[in-house]
């Protein structure tokens, strides 16, 4: 079955989501949809690319879903807020999760959610809406991962771990067991965690001394309305 579906979007990302759906989904793309003031083409991969605000007189709500293809700027408010806005016109979220994904059976998983290939999730997990897991990232037994965050490549999160709504994880960061990562967390790449992180932290860290230092930063990012 060929769901409809509009990609909101047209950078490299909604390139890649277009692959996933078509090729890998019952979803079919249908058109990529940009606000007006970003829009600077017509086209892309011989379909159209149309204004947000104006996607309803040819691509009406009742008959489309729509996945907001948007990465990790502003800590995923970007991304949010057109989910969010797209939800109120109407439309229905869409998910992909690939086919070389391991999701165990009882899994819970939000809506508007795209999971790569050779993830790995397992079993008593949340997954909350609007979340990201790029490819080969391992997400432990009994974990929450709340909504609007954005897991980057070969991260590990461990079992029992909380990560609360709206961080990002770089490629290679490590959680260890039973720890909470606050809200609006940045974890560069190669981070390793072995503690509880609170709200609104920057944390560097290196391969060569992944422990330590840590270096902690207040983000200044306005909260979308939800």
């Amino acid at each position: 079955m060929n769901k409809p579906l509009i990609i909101v979007g047209d950078s490299a990302f909604a390139e890649i989501a277009y692959e996933y759906f078509r090729y890998d989904s019952e979803f079919h793309p249908t058109a990529f949809a940009v606000e007006a003031e970003y829009r600077k083409r017509d086209r892309l991969f011989d379909l159209p690319v149309v204004d947000v605000e104006s996607l309803a007189s040819e691509y009406p709500a009742d008959e489309h879903y729509f996945f907001a293809a948007i990465v990790y700027g502003k800590l995923n408010r970007t991304r949010t807020r057109l989910y969010l806005e797209m939800k109120q016109r109407g439309y229905r979220p869409a998910s992909y999760i690939s086919t070389k994904a391991f999701i165990w059976r009882n899994v819970k998983l939000g809506e508007h959610c795209f999971i790569f290939e050779n993830n790995v999730v397992q079993p008593f997990t949340t997954i909350g809406d609007n979340v990201i897991l790029w490819s080969g990232n391992h997400i432990g037994h009994h974990c929450t991962i709340d909504s609007h965050c954005f897991i980057s490549s070969h991260v590990v999160i461990s079992g029992y771990c909380k990560v609360k709504s709206s961080s990002f994880f770089g490629v290679n960061a490590t959680i260890a067991n039973n720890l909470t990562i606050g809200r609006d967390v940045w974890l560069s790449p190669g981070a390793c965690v072995t503690k509880d992180i609170p709200d609104g932290t920057l944390l560097k860290g290196s391969k060569a001394a992944p422990a330590s230092p840590t270096t902690y930063a207040l983000f200044d990012v306005e909260m979308p309305e939800s």
